[in-house]
Parts: C-alpha cells; sequence; structure tokens
C-alpha cells in the first residue's frame, strides 16, 4: 500500500472517530438546584454578611454567576437576558438551573427560584 495513501486513510479514520466521539460527549441536559453565586468567590464570599451583594459585585467585574451544588462550583454561561435577569434576582439564594452540563460548566437554558 501506498504509504500517502495509508497515511491519509489513517488520518480520516481519526477524523471521523474524533466527530463520532464529540457528537457522544457533548453535555446532557441535566436540573441542578443550589445556592447562585459566582465564579470568583464560589461558596466563600468575601462579604460574607451579604452573598447577595457580593455576587452582584463580583459578576459587574467580569465574574460568571455559578451555582453551588454541596461541594461542587458550577459556572453558569449563558447570554439569554431573561435568564441573567433571574439569576440577578436569585443571587445568594437557591435556585434551580436546567441546562448542558460540561464539567463544572452549565450552559444555561432555563433558571427558576429553587423550592
Amino acid at each position: 500500500m501506498n504509504p500517502h495513501r495509508f497515511a491519509a486513510t489513517i488520518l480520516a479514520t481519526l477524523l471521523l472517530f474524533g466527530v463520532t466521539v464529540s457528537a457522544f460527549a457533548g453535555g446532557k441536559s441535566q436540573t441542578l438546584t443550589g445556592q447562585v453565586s459566582d465564579s470568583m468567590c464560589g461558596a466563600k464570599h468575601e462579604e460574607s454578611s451579604n452573598p447577595a451583594n457580593c455576587t452582584r459585585g463580583c459578576v459587574k467585574h467580569g465574574a460568571n454567576y455559578a451555582l453551588v451544588v454541596g461541594d461542587k462550583v458550577y459556572t453558569l454561561q449563558t447570554t439569554d437576558k431573561t435568564a441573567l435577569d433571574s439569576l440577578d434576582k436569585l443571587a445568594g439564594a437557591k435556585a434551580t438551573v436546567t441546562g448542558e452540563v460540561d464539567g463544572t460548566t452549565v450552559n444555561v437554558k432555563s433558571v427558576k427560584a429553587g423550592s
């Protein structure tokens, strides 16, 4: 077999395998309930007396919203204005977030007050 053709076949196989794995590795939609925080402070706020104000301040300075679930902190990613408004209102409070989870990042689909 021609070495160039062999290399091209191997490369094509690897690319196809990579595309297949990425399709299955995509985040699965999940619903998480926890406390709304920010990615800078996580579970421990500088302003511990007022976690809501601390969260809003950190987000204004470039942090993302986050959700603290038990001992895990999920960074929340969204550009949806409704979701961002809900996260702002629920800063420091319990919320239920639905979205695609990829490791410790959630691509937010919806936010509502936690129960």
